[in-house]
């Protein structure tokens, strides 16, 4: 190990869904997300004392030493080692992957320490950014540049995605595009069981490179004039088990789910239209009727994805011109709003200033979040 290496800091930002959950975590489903401004950062520096990996986390009371042990990371000396597990899965999940590789090239798992810091969170409470997706993308790219590896984005976000997958096959990596590529992103999801098999049979190495069914990404250009607003509602949901409501209760085949993923896919079309052509009345046409297909999956199936919350979310930004709906799977955590602040057509621009006022007075705090900058190929 060279002596005085310095540190390697990677960050990679939340992310918000403007059209496509819950049909974008079937192979090939689609969406359009929009990474945010407020970032997970992984930090990767030498170990000062002790073997393995030294994690240390803004989330976690304490740093927490692992031991490698045949390509795994054990925890050593941790008070509640199941709990350690628990609150550093996906980092773990992501030192891993990174090791599989390296180990395929025939070096060395690393040994480092990590310190991890997030804004997707506050005193400890998840704000629906997508805070896994961006602790995931941000731990591969700090260790694989720590070891030395040389990544395409395309790489970094496959190295995630196989972490991830790990972790829960059912997960749609959208979250881990967004930290991946930055800006606005039409996305489809890859065959998450075709690709750890790929992985399993073949070697990360391979995975990296062979093509992956069903997945696409691309960057869509901003639209002019388009304002983008965040509100949390204050209750976190989990993301999982609303996923795993829906395969209960409306599973794969079903009237319910055929019809919600034909209309998801039409409104992901739309919207990346739009974003395309530059034209926001068009955009938000899509954003409404994306709220709309959830409202009637919501009432189809009985979810819970529209909370009260939620609910007046949206109204407020339909009653200032907007289009809201809720970001990724509801049931609280975050909406998103669209604005078309040009005034384009007969209304007036929207008054920003309003929206906020009226989610103050229905118990919903504005986030300050602007569309991230897109991020790095290399």
């Amino acid at each position: 190990m060279t002596a005085g290496r310095p540190p390697v800091v990677r960050s990679a930002p939340g992310k918000l869904f403007v059209a496509g959950e819950y049909a974008v975590v079937e192979p090939g489903g689609a969406a359009v997300l929009v990474a945010v401004d407020r970032y997970v950062t992984a930090t990767a520096t030498e170990p000062a004392a002790g073997p393995g990996v030294l994690l240390s986390s803004d989330l976690t009371a304490a740093p927490v030493r692992w031991r490698w042990r045949a390509g795994r990371l054990d925890p050593v000396g941790a008070a509640d080692p199941a709990r350690a597990r628990r609150e550093l899965a996906h980092v773990v999940a992501a030192v891993e992957t990174v090791a599989r590789l390296l180990a395929e090239h025939g070096l060395p798992a690393p040994e480092l320490e990590l310190a991890i810091s997030s804004r997707l969170h506050e005193n400890g409470v998840k704000f629906g950014l997508g805070s896994s997706g961006a602790v995931t993308v941000a731990t591969v790219a700090a260790v694989a540049g720590y070891a030395g590896l040389a990544l395409s984005a395309e790489e970094r976000y496959r190295l995630a995605l196989l972490a991830s997958a790990g972790l829960d096959p059912r997960g749609s990596g959208g979250d881990l595009a967004a930290g991946t590529w930055g800006g606005w992103i039409a996305y489809r999801s890859p065959d998450r069981a075709a690709v750890l098999g790929l992985a399993r049979h073949r070697g990360v190495a391979e995975a990296l490179t062979a093509p992956w069914p069903g997945f696409a990404v691309r960057r869509l250009p901003p639209v002019p004039g388009l304002a983008l607003e965040a509100g949390w509602t204050g209750t976190p949901a989990s993301t999982a088990d609303l996923v795993a409501g829906l395969d209960r209760r409306a599973p794969r085949g079903t009237a319910a789910h055929r019809r919600y993923a034909a209309a998801a896919e039409d409104c992901v079309r739309a919207a990346a239209e739009a974003f395309d052509r530059g034209d926001p009345p068009a955009l938000l046409d899509a954003v409404r009727r994306a709220r709309r297909e959830l409202a009637r999956l919501d009432d189809e199936v009985g979810l819970g994805v529209f909370t009260p919350a939620l609910t007046a979310l949206c109204d407020a930004a339909e009653a200032v011109g907007g289009a809201a709906k809720p970001s990724g799977a509801g049931g609280g955590d975050c909406g998103i709003a669209l604005l078309d602040t040009a005034g384009h057509g007969p209304t007036q621009p929207p008054d920003i200033d309003q929206l906020r006022e009226r989610w103050a007075a229905a118990g919903v705090r504005a986030l300050a979040l602007r569309p991230a900058p897109e991020g790095n190929e290399e």
